[in-house]
């Protein structure tokens, strides 16, 4: 029998979401883990610690996966310690790919976020306002220590050389799957590709007009889930809610859109696209049949870069601070 893939997984600044994609495999990760050897996974599968990572030789492990943004000083340095240890780097998911929703907090300085999170909130007592602080002295003789908050959130690619993507948030399962196999068995696109079919929500979506032929109508009014469900057939979009099925990729098989929930883009850019957001502002202009309907997108979504950038602000060319 072939040698084991050797394989490690890191969650940086990531919910561990896309970690119970893997989960989510099912049968089908036992399959995986009969040609695959799990020899890191932290800080929340295996029990081992982040030095047992920085003591393996470069190049040891075969695969890797991160999940999760880079915000933290502590992600940073085991992003950069797991690419000198692996041959073939994954950024597994949206945050990893692009910067997630996490990702939108890059809109605010870290003063605002730190007033909002530690001073403003109703449930919070901190009369003297204390701010977490990267090191601290307890009594004069505990050294105290935290990970460095840095100025903006990063992708993965910001730091590191990126092998390989997969988008989703979190990656539907049975992409994952197609993903994983493709990994095992080498079948796999140049270095630097998105692990995509390649199609779009639209072209999996059972509400796509062009499956039944149907003309595409201008859109007058602008709606959100929150002013009354869609209707159960139809293009969303034709229905007035903003959906962003057109430029993002369908390797989720249009879930969002199977249980009447607008696309809000966490797959990530179809090919081609370089900053989604601005694609998206371009495609949603598309179907807006007069100023009156450009009012009423603006006035259901005033921060409009929250609803273009949802998951890949970082990733954009703006980066940050868009107002």
């Amino acid at each position: 029998m072939a040698d084991k893939i050797k394989f490690a997984f890191l969650l940086a600044g990531g919910c561990a979401g896309c970690e119970m994609a893997l989960v989510d495999l099912s049968e089908n990760l036992l399959d995986a883990l009969e040609h695959i050897e799990v020899v890191f996974w932290a800080p929340t599968v295996a029990d081992v610690k982040y030095k047992d990572l920085e003591a393996m030789a470069d190049k040891s492990i075969d695969l890797a996966f991160v999940d999760g943004m880079v915000r933290l000083s502590e992600h940073e340095h085991m992003v950069r310690v797991l690419r000198a240890k692996s041959k073939i780097l994954v950024a597994f998911g949206a945050c990893a790919s692009l910067g997630g929703i996490p990702g939108m907090a890059n809109i605010h300085t870290n003063d605002e976020l730190f007033k909002q999170a530690y001073k403003d909130t109703f449930s919070t007592e901190n009369p003297d306002g204390v701010y977490p602080q990267p090191q601290y002295f307890l009594d004069g003789k505990y050294d105290l220590t935290l990970p460095a908050f840095q100025d903006k959130v990063r992708t993965i690619q910001d730091l590191v050389e990126v092998d390989y993507y997969v988008g989703g948030c979190p990656p539907h399962h049975s992409f994952v799957a197609k993903a994983v196999e493709a990994i095992v068995t080498g079948n796999l696109p140049p270095k630097g590709s998105w692990l995509t079919s390649g199609k779009a929500v639209c072209d999996v979506c059972k509400r796509n007009p062009a499956n039944e032929e149907l003309e595409r109508l201008p859109v007058e009014t602008v709606k959100r889930t929150v002013d009354g469900m869609p209707e159960e057939k139809g293009c969303l979009l034709q229905h007035g809610f903003v959906c962003l099925g057109p430029i993002t990729q369908g390797d989720c098989g249009a879930s969002c859109l199977n249980v009447n929930m607008p696309c809000r883009g966490c797959g990530g850019p179809i090919p081609g696209i370089k900053d989604y957001g601005a694609r998206a502002v371009s495609a949603i202009g598309s179907i807006l049949g007069s100023e009156a309907a450009t009012d009423s997108l603006l006035e259901k979504f005033p921060v409009l870069s929250k609803l273009v950038y949802r998951y890949s602000l970082p990733a954009s060319r703006l980066k940050s601070n868009v107002r």
